[in-house]
């Protein structure tokens, strides 16, 4: 697991200021290796909870068919959140982020869009907002994407007492007790192993895996805008992306022993908002591991049959 950290370090040399209205932060940008057949440019998004640094590995080892960038988004991975300049983080500000992004890097390009979790919502809305963008986009694909909050497998009770603590916690005074008491160092390592999340994260690791990870999860929960996180838990909670289609077809890799979604309502929707749908099994033991750490450790990540996906040929735009 020394790797982790090791990967951490060798990441430098792909990290790229970023700046986007006034917003600072991170860009990874990792060429295409020379076993790259089919030459992308793959744009991935990373999830709710997450950081470059969290999805290094699986970039890397993407990089196999072409050059692959991720953005931090506003209030992730250690960036300006929207509040820095008199904004709130909706889901249609993340959209026209990345609206903005993807027309900044890729002009007169394909890009493929690779969006893990709350990535691919973010990026599924972009596309409905602007339409435009369709025809640039040579392949969507979903890992372990959603499109509405009853995708969640999570009960009702449970829901309840999540959206409650978010509504609280947005706000600027509660953030900040959040962030200095509740995820003060000390606390976190004390009291996160024993959440119910946190139990599904770690029940796989042995012992020093165990505390390495919470050591990063340290980092990774005092790095992300407290009032950005609450604020995206309840644009998940609530999430409806069913209301406008997208000329696409998308590829989904689904894990059957996901924690958190239901498979078959995650199909379903999907069907409703794309062209065409083809799923793809990742064998993992739950819905996405706290880092993947190596491109060894992304293998079972992405399925075999989409990778094959990956490896095929696409035309270039126009």
């Amino acid at each position: 697991m020394k790797k982790i950290f090791n990967n951490i370090e060798a990441m430098q040399s792909h990290m790229h200021p970023l700046e986007i209205n006034g917003l600072k932060g991170r860009m990874l940008r990792i060429p295409a290796s020379k076993k790259s057949k089919v030459n992308r440019e793959i744009l991935m998004l990373y999830g709710h909870h997450a950081s470059l640094e969290r999805v290094y590995g699986i970039a890397e080892d993407m990089s196999q068919y072409g050059n692959v960038t991720i953005p931090d988004y506003p209030g992730f991975g250690g960036m300006d959140s929207f509040y820095d300049i008199g904004m709130k983080p909706t889901i249609d500000n993340f959209a026209d982020y990345l609206a903005t992004f993807v027309k900044m890097r890729y002009r007169g390009k394909k890009v493929t869009i690779i969006g893990m979790s709350l990535g691919f919502v973010f990026a599924t809305r972009m596309l409905q907002r602007y339409p435009e963008l369709v025809k640039k986009v040579d392949l969507t694909i979903s890992i372990v994407g959603f499109t509405r909050h009853d995708d969640f497998t999570l009960s009702k009770g449970r829901q309840r007492a999540y959206k409650a603590l978010a509504r609280i916690f947005r706000y600027r005074l509660p953030a900040a007790f959040f962030y200095n008491v509740l995820l003060h160092p000390t606390v976190l390592r004390s009291f996160y192993g024993k959440t119910h999340n946190a139990k599904n994260k770690f029940k796989h690791l042995s012992d020093e895996e165990r505390k390495q990870m919470m050591e990063f999860e340290v980092v990774l929960w005092r790095e992300n805008d407290v009032r950005t996180y609450m604020e995206t838990s309840l644009i998940m909670l609530t999430l409806d992306n069913c209301q406008k289609q997208v000329k696409l077809p998308v590829h989904h890799a689904s894990v059957e022993s996901d924690q958190y979604f239901d498979n078959a309502i995650v199909e379903q929707h999907m069907r409703v908002i794309f062209t065409d749908f083809t799923n793809h099994v990742a064998v993992l033991p739950n819905h996405a591991p706290t880092i993947v750490a190596s491109k060894e450790e992304s293998a079972p990540f992405v399925p075999k049959s989409l990778r094959k996906v990956l490896n095929e040929k696409h035309k270039e735009e126009k």
